[in-house]
């Protein structure tokens, strides 16, 4: 068994075409993990040194930020990881910073007039949305961090987008690590209450003036006098990114939908129960993430250059490493669901176990079907795959009405279920019936 895995490790290695794909998710698996131990680890310390409520400030000015940088980068940070690399295949590197320049000052600006709608309006958010009226000087300042939250983002998925591997695996990890350095000295050398949020404010500052030296650093380097420029106007640029927006945002819905519908029609408890059921059968996630997100890229590369049997020879390899990364772990929830839930979480607990083995589910539909979403924005198909969405997150919303009154988390899971599975088979389906043939994975049949 052991020769068979290793033989099986060194063919993925010695593979050319895939071994940077290869490289970058270990990287990238890594740097996330890492972060995420950073991110505990600085919870901790708000938690014992601040006390809950500072650490619940933190909370909710970090879903102040998810929920703007909605609105300021729209879905330029998706767009942005298939332009570049279709750019520098099709014309120049030149041709590529231009783009990433215009969408970097379109970002910039509409984060600052957001941002001042925003600190205008911090009153009437602390008093009247969250009842609150404590929190106005935190709003207030937040808004006036949004131009580095977003800018942030748009720059993480630029290093992406240009295949610098390493450099993309530091940007995950910066903004928890500039958090935690940031945050240590001050505390020990300035406390005050409002400590962990300058900390917060101040990761986003760093990343984003990191990743702007770095992409300009970087073309800089690969960019020649009298490189083909190909203009495009901001206009188009919105017209890719718009969708992806869309996609963003359906995905969301999808994934909160039944933990709302949970709090408006059961008790507390069962919202809990679902919460833990959600996070392990999403643990997968940091693979997917991680394999998928460097394979994307190299998508919009292949794409864009005309390489269809190398695009799908890419798509398939990257579909069944996340298989054999994935499938041990959803199977051992699937077996020792139970025992984790009772032992890690308590006895109650084990009411979660059937909602568990229903969204594994629907996370091994997922697995098969590889880097469906990726593939359908790198390769110009990102309308159709909004709608696809659209469609699955409308289900999920009916569903959960339909089901949560009288079955609980149960119906929950069912909703998410059906969701997942219906947006990946979907654009299996439309994928196959567009280019002939598909990219998933699954042994003995795909």
């Amino acid at each position: 068994m052991f020769n068979f895995f290793r033989k099986k490790i060194n063919n993925l290695f010695a593979d050319t075409k895939f071994y940077e794909i290869l490289t970058g998710s270990i990287w990238a698996l890594g740097a996330k993990v890492i972060a995420t131990a950073l991110g505990l680890v600085t919870m901790i310390i708000i938690a014992r040194m601040y006390g809950a409520d500072v650490l619940g400030i933190v909370s909710i000015l970090q879903s102040f930020f998810i929920l703007t940088t909605i609105f300021s980068v729209l879905g330029t940070n998706t767009s942005i990881l298939r332009l570049i690399p279709e750019h520098i295949a099709r014309y120049s590197p030149g041709s590529a910073f231009t783009v990433y320049r215009k969408t970097q000052y379109f970002v910039g600006s509409v984060s600052i007039i957001l941002g001042g709608i925003l600190f205008a309006c911090s009153g009437f958010i602390a008093e009247t949305v969250f009842s609150k009226p404590h929190l106005q000087f935190y709003f207030a300042l937040a808004a006036v961090f949004i131009v580095f939250k977003s800018l942030m983002l748009l720059n993480q998925q630029a290093v992406r987008g240009l295949r610098l591997i390493r450099a993309f695996a530091f940007m995950q990890l910066l903004p928890q690590l500039s958090k935690l350095l940031l945050l240590l000295p001050i505390t020990f050398l300035f406390f005050h209450q409002n400590n962990p949020v300058y900390a917060l404010l101040g990761s986003f500052v760093v990343t984003a003036l990191v990743g702007a030296w770095i992409m300009n650093r970087v073309f800089k380097q690969k960019s020649i006098p009298g490189d083909l420029q190909q203009p495009m106007p901001m206009k188009d640029i919105l017209t890719i990114s718009l969708p992806m927006l869309m996609t963003s945002t359906m995905m969301f819905i999808i994934g909160q939908t039944g933990v709302l519908m949970l709090g408006m029609f059961r008790p507390e408890a069962e919202g809990g129960y679902y919460s833990i059921a959600v996070k392990l059968a999403t643990l997968t996630s940091f693979v997917l993430t991680a394999i998928n997100s460097m394979a994307a890229p190299k998508f919009s590369e292949l794409y864009h250059s005309g390489k269809i049997d190398d695009l799908f020879y890419i798509a398939k390899k990257s579909a069944k490493l996340v298989f054999w990364s994935t499938t041990p772990v959803l199977l051992g929830f699937l077996v020792f669901g139970k025992p984790i839930l009772q032992t890690v979480f308590g006895p109650d607990f084990a009411v979660a176990y059937p909602a568990l083995v229903i969204l594994v589910l629907g996370q091994f539909v997922h697995s098969v079907a590889g880097a469906t979403g990726y593939f359908m924005n790198m390769t110009g198909n990102q309308n159709m795959f909004r709608n696809i969405v659209c469609i699955a997150a409308l289900a999920n919303v009916i569903l959960n009405l339909l089901l949560i009154p009288q079955y609980g988390i149960y119906g929950s899971a069912v909703a998410a279920m059906v969701s997942v599975m219906f947006w990946n088979i979907s654009t299996l389906i439309y994928i196959k019936y567009k280019f002939g043939r598909t990219t998933g994975y699954l042994p003995l049949l795909a």
